[in-house]
């Protein structure tokens, strides 16, 4: 096996962070900031200081890496198994990208095929009705919906899974849960660390394939990594949190194209 080929139980990268500058991200993405690993540093975002993560969230394979794709779909494909908690998107060569994500628990996950047909930056975020018939004391309070900001569970980026003209209701996007990712919890959508949704949003064009692997075809492709993580509680968030005067006037809605996107934040900047 070379030694940028994506085994099924290591994913990887002869030239690891140091390729990924060349698929589209800022070159000042890509410098390191003390005391983060490459990549993940606190960076500045459509007006925000985007705090970086910290490494014990990105030990072992819970990190953006490089290799040669290893499983069954086609270039041009995104391909998630939420049994390894790992999001593929396929490229030529050696230049797939894996990503960790956190996914639903099972049952509750988006499976099969469908398609990337609505990007957003910073996204709104509104609960669906399903949502709030079968889990009323969780969303319940968030019925009004949350708008695009650090305060939306959507994160900086989210890409919208249809399923021909129908949307599915479920997302691939960022998170402030920096424990979800890696495991499972009670929600079906695809979660990332913003610092990779942000990676990976400019490189994914409207119409891209979406693929979800099925548990059959994750013991199947990638057996190794099936189970990966463990299932965490159902959480609850308090809506002041959400909607109090101080939380409203400390998330000021996000400035597109901000000339400093993509550069390193002082970690001054950065909020607690």
């Amino acid at each position: 096996m070379s030694p940028n080929t994506f085994s099924r139980r290591v994913f990887l990268s002869m030239t690891g962070f140091a390729a990924l500058s060349a698929c589209g991200a800022p070159a000042s993405e890509n410098k390191p900031s003390a005391g983060f690993i490459e990549g993940y540093g606190p960076i500045y975002d459509s007006g925000y200081a985007l705090p970086g993560v910290p490494s014990e969230y990105l030990q072992g394979a819970n990190r953006r890496i490089t290799g040669t794709y290893q499983g069954e779909q086609p270039v041009g494909t995104i391909d998630v198994d939420p049994y390894a908690k790992f999001l593929y998107f396929v490229r030529e060569g050696a230049n797939s990208l894996r990503f960790p994500i956190g996914a639903g628990r099972a049952g509750r996950a988006f499976a099969g095929n469908g398609t990337i047909q609505l990007k957003r930056k910073w996204p709104g975020w509104t609960p669906t009705r399903n949502m709030l018939r079968s889990e009323p004391e969780v969303y319940g309070p968030f019925a009004r919906g949350i708008p695009g900001g650090r305060r939306s569970p959507l994160g900086a980026r989210a890409l919208y899974l249809y399923k021909g003209s129908r949307d599915t209701h479920y997302r691939i996007h960022g998170t402030n849960d920096l424990e979800s990712v890696g495991n499972s919890g009670s929600a079906g959508c695809i979660r990332l660390f913003n610092h990779d949704i942000i990676f990976l949003f400019d490189m994914v064009p409207i119409g891209t394939p979406v693929h979800v692997r099925s548990e059959a075809e994750s013991l199947r492709v990638d057996p190794e990594n099936f189970g990966r993580g463990i299932e965490l509680p159902a959480r609850s968030v308090d809506p002041s949190l959400i909607y109090s005067e101080e939380a409203i006037a400390n998330d000021p809605p996000p400035v597109f194209d901000d000339p400093r996107d993509g550069m390193p934040a002082d970690s001054g900047d950065v909020p607690i």
